[in-house]
Formats: C-alpha cells, sequence, structure tokens
C-alpha cells in the first residue's frame, strides 16, 4: 500500500505534514509518497534524520494556497501538490490522498482526475464522530454549501453504504439535520428532501435536531456542507472549551486536584475522544478513488491518523464496497428523482 500525502497542503506545510507522515509510517509501516518540492520535503527529512524506510518524495513545481480559487488551480497549475498526487492514484502508484490543503481545489482534482462513481451527482465529505451508543457519520460536512432535494438524498445513500460497509452497522438509522423534528420544518430543498427519503429504502427516522448528533441514537446524518461544517466546527470548538475548562475548575482547590488526579487517565481518554485530530479527516465520497480531507491547521497527529485512516479505507475496500452498494440502488432507479 501506498498512500500520497499532499505535503504542501495545509496552515503549517510542509514542516507538520511530515511530521505527521514520518509518525505514521514508523507506527504503521505503510508506505508514503510525499508530493511537493523536494528540496524543502528532503530538508525536512533530515531535520527529522529520516530517509528511505518507506518515505518517497515525487517532486513537483507548484502549490496551492489556501486562498486560491480551485477553478485557477486546475486550469492553470497542473503541477500543483494535490494535483499531482490525485495523479499517481489515478496511475496506480498509490492506493489514496490526504490532504490538509485548500479543500475546493482538493475536491476539484480529485472529481477532474479521478472522476466521479457512476449515478453521482455531487461528492460529498463524510466525517466519523463519537456518539454516545456508537459512531455516527455526518455527511456533507463541507465539500457543498448549497445542495438540490436530489443531492440530499443521494448523500443519505452514500452514507448508509458507507456504515454498511465499513463501520459495519446493519440498516442504519439515517436522519435529515434539521431544526426541529417535524417533517414540514426547514426550508423547501429539507423538506423536498424529507418527502423523499420517506419514499426510498433507506432506514429513515426523519428529521434529527444538532443535540441528537452525538447521542449515537441515529447512526447517518444528512445536511448540506455549510450546515454540516458549522456543526462540525461547532463541535470542536465546544470540546477545546470543555477541556480547558474542567483543568480550570479542578485546579480551585486541594480535594479537586486529588480528585483530577486520581480520574486523570479517565479524563484523558474523555478528551482523546472528543479531540478532531483522533479522527484525522473527512472522507471523500463519490470519486473513483480515496481522498482525505484535513483542516487547515491540523496538527502532526491528526495528519498521521489521517493517513491511517486512509490505509483503513483501502484495506477495508471501502471504494469497491461503495461502488457496489451505491449500483444496487441505482438499479432500482432510486437515486431521488
Amino acid at each position: 500500500m501506498n498512500i500520497a500525502v499532499d505535503a504542501m497542503g495545509g496552515d503549517h506545510a510542509p514542516g507538520v505534514t511530515v511530521q505527521g507522515a514520518l509518525w505514521a509510517q514508523s507506527e504503521w509501516g505503510v508506505n508514503i509518497t510525499l508530493v511537493g518540492d523536494q528540496d524543502l520535503l528532503g530538508e525536512q527529512l533530515r531535520k527529522w534524520e529520516k530517509t528511505g524506510n518507506g518515505i518517497q518524495i515525487h517532486h513537483c513545481s507548484q502549490m496551492v494556497a489556501m486562498d486560491e480559487s480551485p477553478l485557477k488551480v486546475l486550469r492553470q497549475k497542473r503541477d500543483a501538490s494535490i494535483v499531482v498526487a490525485f495523479d499517481l492514484v489515478k496511475r496506480g502508484k498509490a492506493e489514496a490522498v490526504v490532504s490538509a490543503g485548500n479543500s475546493g481545489a482538493t475536491i476539484g482534482a480529485a472529481v477532474l482526475i479521478l472522476g466521479k462513481i457512476k449515478g453521482v451527482e455531487r461528492p460529498a465529505l463524510a466525517g466519523i464522530f463519537p456518539g454516545a451508543k456508537g459512531k455516527v457519520v455526518l455527511i456533507d460536512v463541507g465539500a457543498n454549501v448549497e445542495t438540490t432535494p436530489r443531492q440530499l438524498f443521494e448523500f443519505g445513500i452514500m452514507g448508509d453504504v458507507f456504515t454498511q460497509s465499513f463501520l459495519n452497522i446493519d440498516n442504519p438509522k439515517v436522519g435529515i439535520l434539521n431544526i426541529g423534528e417535524e417533517g414540514d420544518k426547514g426550508n423547501e430543498q429539507v423538506r423536498i428532501a424529507h418527502d423523499l427519503f420517506k419514499q426510498g429504502p433507506l432506514n429513515f427516522v426523519g428529521n434529527v435536531e444538532g443535540r441528537d448528533i452525538f447521542s449515537g441514537d441515529v447512526q447517518v446524518i444528512v445536511s448540506d456542507g455549510f450546515v454540516g461544517n458549522v456543526a462540525v466546527k461547532l463541535s470542536e470548538g465546544m470540546a477545546e472549551t470543555m477541556g480547558i475548562m474542567f483543568e480550570r475548575e479542578m485546579s480551585h482547590s486541594l480535594i479537586s486536584r486529588l480528585g483530577f488526579w486520581l480520574g486523570k487517565r479517565a479524563f484523558e481518554n474523555f478528551k482523546r475522544k472528543l479531540d478532531y485530530a483522533e479522527y484525522g479527516g473527512a472522507l471523500l465520497l463519490g470519486v473513483k478513488g480515496i481522498g482525505i480531507i484535513c483542516h487547515g491547521n491540523s496538527s502532526p497527529k491528526a495528519i498521521k491518523n489521517a493517513i491511517r485512516r486512509a490505509a483503513d479505507f483501502v484495506n477495508n475496500h471501502v471504494q469497491d464496497r461503495l461502488e457496489q452498494g451505491l449500483a444496487k440502488f441505482q438499479s432500482k432507479g432510486l437515486q431521488g428523482d
């Protein structure tokens, strides 16, 4: 297995991406190709005194800034690191791509180079989150700011197939993220999508609210990318704030400090479950290949875990199973028309 890492993508590239890649290679032995400027990447590898041992460099002459127009990138920067990384997958030189770079350019490059799975109108980002009763898939978390009812229905199908194939949850419950549980709540596109889901073959349970995301009662939650991304960022900020506030409260008295010390392991486990870095990034569903998109400010730990997740997706043949699952739905004409 070989994972292509867009080493020039991200707020702190290439230092953070190289460090995360080295960490992943050391722990799991996966082969990694760092895509980017060979001089800069070579300098980083020498800094960590690492050469060879499953780490390769694929040189490219261009990189993509976080604020660049995706359309401009795809037209004018054919040797940009994210474009070259997906080209390695297309040519069979890598099995997956991990990037913390410009998400619009990353999604555009994936669609342009790998192509969409037959019948998929819009690819979507699926994020996996911890729930009180098990893991939850939220889709879309940032790929599509505006969506049609049919596309939301399509996201539900992809989320259902992904949850069954990767999380091994049979017949997962599917819901639409909305401002209320009633079917007539929300904007027009959500209301129409609600009707499509009711008529479809999924285990649809209706609308769910933001407070339900982490309950684990519903395994697949569908939203457009705007709402989904806001929900993700809100939950990440709340998790960080909870950790800070908890530590502050535990330092107020000797008894509190003693209690914190006694429960430190449990607290660290709890904090780790809420840490986005543990989940690495979101999987881009709907393209003919595996792409993991991370936060622009990802830490080495997040990059490491994104590479681990990409390897898990490859090992579990998620891409093949997703295509097969979507083909079954499409053969029945269940595309939300």
